[in-house]
């Protein structure tokens, strides 16, 4: 295989690195290493024999950074970083080591590719573009909760792709006719400020803006949910599967299945420089009907017909 690898402990190999670099404890991401992994092997990737695999774990975002600076103080061949969250950090840790993404939000807006058929640099990987997908989302939520007036937006400033989501969000909302009230979150105990503040200000209904965080903290964001009986809007299924009301997302797992891909060209001589960016192709309306009988909320039947998949 091509490059020279480090495997664990810092000792050289002669196997090709693959190291990941995730938000996140174990518990909440490991499936992504295990998809990810599966795909590899798939390509012929046996671990210990032609790839390493590393995976470092952050569990708050200021530990990013020093944790893709290990990644590069190891030489490994490939950095894969899922989100615009993690390849940030690997961004500014390392301008050689070929970097891939598998979900990033905005590559092109906040300047990690210089555009989508040529990357340029040493990133590349797969988009789910959060600007076009965000007010998508608004517009379901509308039709979900057609007598909102108010639309709450929860948003990770720590998160790069967000401030772009936010200004496609706005605009909308101007369309559709409602009025936001746009809360910050960093960490998790911001969510239950920001769920008591929503409801403060009398918002009808929520959008969680897509990010490692909300991902992360999936059951504690259903939980608030329910609490303070307001529907919401996700931006993955794996919210949904745990009590979130609905989600449209981008398959993710598919995604990171075809980041693999991205990987094993890379390994085998090919530039990141050289290799498109891809969009998402998958996208899943996900609608938990047991959640929304306990909100008391009446979904139309129209809006169940589209969904592709209904939770009971």
């Amino acid at each position: 295989m091509a490059g020279y690898g480090v495997g664990p402990g810092g000792k050289a190999t002669d196997n090709s690195s693959d190291s990941s670099l995730m938000f996140g404890p174990p518990a909440a991401s490991a499936g992504r290493v295990e998809i990810l992994g599966a795909a590899l092997r798939e390509l012929g990737y046996i671990e210990g024999k032609n790839i390493v695999m590393e995976t470092m774990w952050a569990e708050t975002v200021d530990e990013l950074p020093g944790l893709a600076a290990e990644l590069v103080r190891r030489n490994v061949d490939v950095i894969f970083a899922p989100s615009s969250t993690e390849v940030e950090p690997a961004r500014q840790a390392t301008h050689t080591i070929p970097i891939v993404f598998a979900f990033h939000a905005d590559p092109v807006g906040i300047g990690h590719v210089a555009s989508l058929p040529r990357p340029g640099g040493n990133i590349t990987g797969l988009t789910m573009l959060l600007t076009d997908l965000s007010a998508k989302e608004l517009e379901i939520l509308k039709q979900a909760v057609p007598q909102a007036g108010r639309i709450g937006v929860l948003w990770n400033p720590t998160t790069p792709s967000h401030a772009p989501a936010l200004k496609a969000i706005e605009a909308g909302a101007e369309k559709l006719g409602v009025k936001l009230g746009i809360v910050p979150a960093r960490t998790r105990d911001d969510f239950p400020v920001a769920f008591a503040t929503l409801v403060e200000e009398r918002a009808d209904a929520l959008l969680v803006v897509s990010s490692p965080l909300a991902r992360v903290e999936r059951n504690l964001l259903a939980e608030l949910e329910l609490k303070h009986r307001l529907p919401a809007m996700f931006g993955t299924r794996w919210n949904v599967e745990v009590g979130g009301l609905m989600s449209y997302a981008a398959d993710l797992d598919d995604l990171t299945r075809r980041a693999a891909v991205y990987i094993d060209k890379i390994l085998k001589g090919s530039k990141p420089a050289d290799l498109p960016v891809e969009q998402a192709s998958k996208y899943q309306l996900v609608i938990n009907l047991k959640t929304a009988k306990a909100l008391g909320l009446d979904l139309p039947s129209m809006l169940l017909a589209l969904a592709d998949e209904v939770i009971e």
